[in-house]
């Protein structure tokens, strides 16, 4: 995996038109795009036939969570259009995320498809030790999140969507080819707007991510190629 496809530039757009004008922006030097619920509610599929046609990889990051039938073939329907990543919530359980694993790898080789990389969120980076407190939760944050990485692996899934302090215990106990995609990635000096649980890139890679979610960062920023660039430069480093 070269740099480029390790971030993951989120088009969190309420119209196609607006995430292909920064995909028009930052050319060749973004390979990766996450579509999430408020671009795919508006535009459905194609926002992703679109980007792949155009040779990107796309992370269509919808979080489903429902009973087990019906969170797989949801699952099932959305790998005919072809994105590279899916997801589902690790709180929807084990059987859920099994499922939702089987059916996505019987439908893309029924497609004759690449079966695409299914990750389960575990804690949203939004939610804080208090917040998770006032959802009535006793056990630490950090300890559910790896936990619920551990039941991902045992449902058979690739990897998860965690903050960037998690990373290391889940690397540590998941091993090296399990995916751990991390959002609340925020350059030093910069807001972190409605994130709790952050990390700067340089400090995400460290800790084992293996791709950073990066948004408002880059799609925000008057100049988003040149804060990108900047970005890039910091993984680099790393």
């Amino acid at each position: 995996m070269n740099g480029k496809e390790k971030r993951i530039i989120a088009l969190d757009y309420s119209s196609q038109e607006e995430a292909l004008a920064l995909v028009g922006v930052l050319g060749e030097e973004a390979a990766y795009y996450k579509v999430g619920m408020e671009l795919f509610y508006s535009s459905g599929g194609d926002i992703v036939r679109h980007l792949k046609a155009d040779g990107k990889k796309v992370f269509l990051d919808l979080k489903l969570h429902d009973i087990p039938n019906t969170a797989a073939k949801g699952l099932g329907a959305l790998t005919r259009l072809g994105a590279d990543m899916l997801n589902v919530h690790a709180s929807g359980g084990l059987e859920m995320m099994r499922r939702a694993g089987e059916v996505v790898a019987e439908e893309a080789l029924r497609c004759g498809m690449q079966a695409p990389v299914v990750l389960a969120v575990t804690v949203l980076t939004s939610i804080g030790g208090d917040e998770w407190a006032r959802l009535g939760q006793v056990e630490p944050v950090n300890k559910a999140v790896l936990r619920l990485a551990q039941l991902t692996q045992e449902a058979g899934l690739q990897g998860v969507v965690a903050s960037p302090q998690e990373a290391a215990a889940i690397r540590q106990a998941c091993g090296k080819d399990f995916a751990i995609v991390t959002p609340g990635i925020r350059p030093a000096g910069v807001s972190v707007d409605d994130q709790q649980r952050v990390a700067t890139p340089a400090s995400a890679l460290a800790a084992g991510a293996s791709h950073l979610v990066i948004g408002r960062p880059v799609t925000k920023a008057e100049d988003p190629l040149a804060a990108l660039r900047r970005l890039a430069a910091e993984m680099e480093g790393a």
